[in-house]
């Protein structure tokens, strides 16, 4: 994707209406360490972090250390998470990387891409959420928000979702990733849904691809 100084401009612009119109933009899941953050991205792919923040108040009530997860058996973490869609799968994966990281870690979520992405069950997408959100290292997780909203923007041009991370990262400022993922996905979330986009409430509108294509056809 070739970027000229008038789209970085454009890019800029975008992001900065995304800004004013949601000040509050930030991850919606609920955490207080690394792990929880961990667990709890894991349990959202397919999920709601909604669905997430109402299974984790009551499991890590009762355990949120790796030590305590790597302790229990599929059985016993199962009820606690079988909201959250495919909790046999998660289930296993959360066991395995509590483990691992009990015995390779030193019970210390680790804190580079490569690392997590080695663990069960999570992808580049839960790592980038982790990174950012735990530990504070500029990161763009593209979830199916993100790759929606970023390509019908112009923020991306790309029909998978690990060549709109790099074009992301190139389009957009390091220090502004982060923030820029929770506006995106704020703005997916609230307005430009897969399905009846809010598009004359949308404060990016002149920007989007697929609406002006719409009021092309319609005009």
């Amino acid at each position: 994707m070739r970027v000229t100084k008038k789209d970085k401009e454009r890019f800029f612009e975008i992001l900065l209406r995304l800004k004013n119109e949601y000040p509050d933009s930030r991850c919606e899941l609920d955490f207080t360490t690394p792990f929880e953050l961990l667990v709890a991205t894991m349990l959202s792919a397919q999920c709601t972090d909604k669905q997430v923040n109402k299974c984790t108040a009551v499991l890590f009530k009762k355990y949120n250390t790796p030590q305590q997860f790597a302790d229990l058996t599929e059985d016993e973490l199962s009820p606690y998470i079988k909201g959250c869609g495919l909790y046999k799968t998660k289930c296993r994966n959360i066991l395995n990387t509590s483990r691992i990281i009990l015995k390779s870690h030193g019970g210390n979520v680790p804190s580079t891409r490569e690392e997590l992405t080695a663990l069960p069950g999570v992808g580049r997408k839960t790592a980038n959420v982790v990174l950012s959100n735990a530990f504070s290292v500029p990161a763009i997780a593209v979830d199916t928000h993100v790759f929606r909203v970023a390509n019908r923007l112009g923020l991306a041009n790309s029909k998978d979702v690990l060549n709109t991370e790099k074009q992301l990262m190139q389009n957009i400022d390091e220090d502004m990733w982060s923030l820029a993922h929770h506006l995106i996905i704020f703005h997916g979330r609230r307005t430009c849904s897969a399905r009846n986009p809010k598009c004359t409430a949308c404060c990016v509108a002149e920007f989007c691809k697929e609406y002006n294509k719409q009021k092309k056809c319609n005009s």
